[in-house]
């Protein structure tokens, strides 16, 4: 006989709803309700719902499952219950300028992985624009994504994921920030070769409530200090702290962008506009979107 009970599995608990939000609501603060379900389609479509709605920044949803939870470009995120961290939030940053809000997705990076790195000890590394990844400081020539090395311990391996979708809704625009995060996957569970997660890493600690908590603080503490100075990545010191992280910075990349030919060269920076800045034999160019790969 089976059994849906959440406490099946005793290596992974459920989130404790009124514990989150003790820990994160604060009076004047960004987060103003943490909801957290069995599960959902997508936590980015039911706030994009929600904004739509009328529903004010600070909305934080919490899935313990996902049955259509999506990447960049289409892409499926598929992951057991309870095994990892999917959630999205609700911001509507009205005072930043639109160009400025493909920093978004490197500050949302940045938050988690000071967050992870602080909690578990992991050090996470950021792939331009919106992976999270681990990458062994032995092997300085890691390959992702491609070629024999790929997928192996010596390569970057994927540790989560981010998604920022922009919505339109009757009171202005509003931001959608997702957030896939690999707690305790298992190797039979990896769902690529090159995936892994915090219990793989020998992480110091694996609790979700913990991580979870540990995100919500320093994404809400970037997130005010980023639209303070009205998404200044310079004044905010988001620029300098994302490019001290990023692991794509300062080496050879290729970026495929759909429907256009891919291009080869080295990423030099990022512009003022959080693009990436390839510098090839034609010269340098700035990609708003796009894959890359890190080449060797």
């Amino acid at each position: 006989m089976t059994s849906d009970s959440p406490y099946t599995d005793l290596d992974r608990p459920p989130l404790r709803e009124l514990a989150v939000n003790k820990a994160v609501v604060r009076p004047g603060g960004l987060w103003r309700r943490v909801d957290i379900v069995a599960e959902t389609g997508s936590t980015n479509a039911d706030l994009a719902d929600a904004a739509r709605r009328g529903e004010a920044e600070g909305l934080v949803l919490v899935a313990e499952a996902q049955s259509a939870g999506r990447g960049r470009l289409g892409r499926t995120w598929v992951a057991p219950a309870r095994s990892g961290l999917f959630l999205s939030v609700l911001l509507r940053p009205g005072d930043v300028a639109p160009a400025r809000w493909g920093w978004l997705p490197l500050l949302a990076g940045t938050a988690v992985r000071t967050a992870v790195d602080s909690v578990t000890g992991v050090p996470v590394r950021l792939k331009w624009p919106n992976d999270l990844i681990v990458v062994d400081d032995a092997v300085p020539d890691e390959t992702m994504g491609e070629g024999p090395e790929a997928g192996s311990y010596g390569a970057a391996r994927k540790l989560g994921g981010i998604l920022v979708e922009r919505v339109e809704t009757p009171t202005g625009p509003a931001a959608v920030v997702g957030l896939g995060l690999n707690v305790s996957l298992r190797v039979d569970e990896l769902p690529a070769p090159h995936a892994t997660s915090l219990v793989l890493e020998r992480a110091k600690a694996a609790d979700r409530d913990t991580v979870l908590r540990a995100v919500l603080r320093e994404l809400g503490r970037w997130y005010t200090d980023w639209t303070a100075v009205s998404g200044d990545p310079m004044a905010s010191g988001l620029a300098s702290a994302y490019a001290a992280s990023c692991a794509t910075l300062g080496r050879r990349v290729r970026v495929e962008v759909p429907g256009g030919a891919a291009v080869e060269g080295e990423a030099v920076g990022l512009d003022g506009d959080g693009r990436l800045l390839v510098r090839d034999a034609g010269g340098e160019r700035a990609f708003g979107a796009g894959d890359v790969v890190h080449l060797r």
